[in-house]
C-alpha cells in the first residue's frame, strides 16, 4: 500500500464505520474514533454490545447493515479471523474502502474486498497516517 493511495482514501472519505468500537477510553478503538471525529470525519461506532447507545456523541449500531445511508470506509478493530466476515458485510453495504487496523492482517479478506472493487488498506492506522502524510483535517 503506497502513501498516495492512503492519502487518496483519507482525503475522499467522509463517513467511517468503526467496527469493534469500545466505550473504554483506554482502548485503541476509542482513541482512534475520537481522533477521527476531531479531524472532521463522521464516525459511526459498530458494536453489538453498544448498539443503540451513544459513543462520543454518535449512535452505535450492532452491524454494518443497520447503518442508514452510505458508508465510505469500514475501519476494522477486530481480530484477523473476524476480518473476513467484516469484509463480506462491507461489500454488502457498498463501502468504498476496507481498512484493517494495525495487527489486523487477513490476506483472504483483502483479496475478497479488492475483487469486489474496494480499496484495501491493511495493518495501518489512520490516526498515524493522517499526521504522517500531512492530511489537513476535514473540519478546517
Amino acid at each position: 500500500m503506497n502513501d498516495q493511495t492512503i492519502r487518496d482514501v483519507l482525503s475522499r472519505t467522509k463517513r467511517i464505520a468503526l467496527v469493534g468500537a469500545s466505550d473504554r477510553a483506554d482502548r485503541p478503538s476509542y482513541g482512534v474514533m475520537k481522533f477521527l471525529l476531531d479531524q472532521g470525519y463522521e464516525v459511526i461506532p459498530v458494536s453489538p454490545k453498544l448498539a443503540g447507545q451513544q459513543l462520543l456523541g454518535q449512535t452505535a449500531y450492532a452491524t454494518l447493515a443497520e447503518i442508514p445511508g452510505k458508508v465510505d470506509m469500514v475501519d476494522v478493530f477486530r481480530n484477523a479471523e473476524a476480518a473476513w466476515g467484516v469484509a463480506q458485510e462491507a461489500i454488502a453495504i457498498g463501502a468504498d474502502t476496507l481498512w484493517l487496523q494495525l495487527g489486523v492482517i487477513n490476506e483472504q479478506a483483502a483479496v475478497l474486498a479488492g475483487d469486489a472493487g474496494m480499496t484495501v488498506v491493511m495493518d495501518r492506522c489512520p490516526k498515524i497516517e493522517i499526521p504522517r502524510l500531512g492530511i489537513v483535517p476535514l473540519a478546517q
